[in-house]
Order: C-alpha cells, then sequence, then structure tokens
C-alpha cells in the first residue's frame, strides 16, 4: 500500500535524495508520467550502480562504460528494480532531470511538467511481474492525485525524446501495464 504525503514523497519505499533536481516553474501542472529504463553497466542487473549515479557517486573506474557518464548529472523521481524494491530520488512536486532535450504534443522541457520512473532493464529484456504491478500502483496513485495526470498522459522516454531514446523499448508490454492500470486500484493505494 502506498500513501503520498504532502511533502511529495511516496511512503513505504525508501527515499535517497538526489541533488540532480530543482524547483519547477511557477504554477505548473504535473500532467505526464514518463516511463524509462535503465541498467548500469548496460545489460546487468543488480549491481547498486543505478542508485550511485542517481546519487552523483558512480565509480568511473568500476566498467570502462562509466567513464562516459561520470560526470553526467541525473536523476529520476523513482526506480523500480527487478525484485520490486521502489526507490525515491526526488520529491514529486520538484523537478526531476530525467528527460532531457524533449518535447510532448508541443510543449517542450518536459521534466517542467512530467515525472519520471525508471525500470530497472533494458530495451530488448522482458520487464518482471512485479515490476508492472508497482508501476501500474503507482501509476494509480499518481493520476488520482495530480487531476492533469491522466491515464492518457504515460509514455514513454522514446515517445518524447524520438530518434535520441528508445526506452521504455520494444520488450515493455504496454497491453498488460494498461490492462493492470485500468483493472482498477487493487492496491490499496491512497493519498494523505
Amino acid at each position: 500500500m502506498f500513501t503520498l504525503t504532502r511533502q511529495g514523497l511516496i511512503e513505504g519505499v525508501r527515499f535517497l535524495a538526489s541533488p540532480n533536481c530543482e524547483e519547477r516553474p511557477e504554477n505548473t501542472d504535473i500532467s505526464l508520467l514518463v516511463i524509462h529504463n535503465i541498467s548500469l553497466p548496460p545489460g546487468q542487473f543488480g549491481s547498486g550502480d543505478i542508485v550511485d549515479f542517481f546519487l552523483n557517486r558512480l565509480d568511473s573506474g568500476r566498467h570502462p562504460y562509466f567513464r562516459t557518464i561520470c560526470d553526467l548529472r541525473v536523476s529520476a523521481h523513482l526506480l523500480i528494480d527487478r525484485q520490486g524494491e521502489v526507490i525515491q530520488f526526488v520529491p514529486l512536486q520538484q523537478r526531476a532531470w530525467h528527460a532531457g532535450v524533449s518535447c510532448y504534443e508541443g510543449t517542450e522541457n518536459c521534466n517542467d511538467f512530467s515525472i519520471g520512473i525508471e525500470l530497472e532493464g533494458c530495451d530488448d529484456e522482458p520487464y518482471t511481474d512485479v515490476q508492472y504491478r508497482l508501476l501500474a500502483s503507482i501509476s494509480q496513485l499518481l493520476c488520482e492525485h495530480y487531476p492533469a495526470l491522466t491515464p492518457e498522459r504515460i509514455c514513454g522516454h522514446s515517445d518524447i525524446a524520438p530518434g535520441r531514446k528508445t526506452d521504455p523499448g520494444p520488450a515493455f508490454r504496454w497491453d498488460y501495464f494498461r490492462s493492470l492500470l485500468f483493472a482498477g486500484n487493487e492496491s490499496g493505494a491512497t493519498i494523505v
């Protein structure tokens, strides 16, 4: 069961504050949910390196690929790992640095008005059932709390940065995710 606090934190999940965030532009409604994937090193799971990356602690000597990304400053609001642990890095009312150069329905800078959720995974490997279930549960909670965020305004990173990004990729089962999302709020998620 998830509960959303007034501080923009989801109770019941671990919060690790990323420095890679800022205030949203004034009077901005949260109206978009962007689904991403990430694996570090690429194609490998369970290393803990994603957490270090979002906290600017990535050891560039641990893997050759890390030398190419260790100076990047990025974050997401949430990460759902393959075993079902959810970690929050940025309070929802703040602007996480997840979308980069992006545009949705003619509006640029999607970070300004979106929430970013990373799934531990890659474009061409199936995601786990627990990831889908948690993503659906959290998405329901967010849609209940933010009136401008509707199920129709849930998209992939590839939808807002076509040609630049491909995630969550062809392995992501949009039909299954949407069936869980529209099945109702079976998780017992609440907002306080």
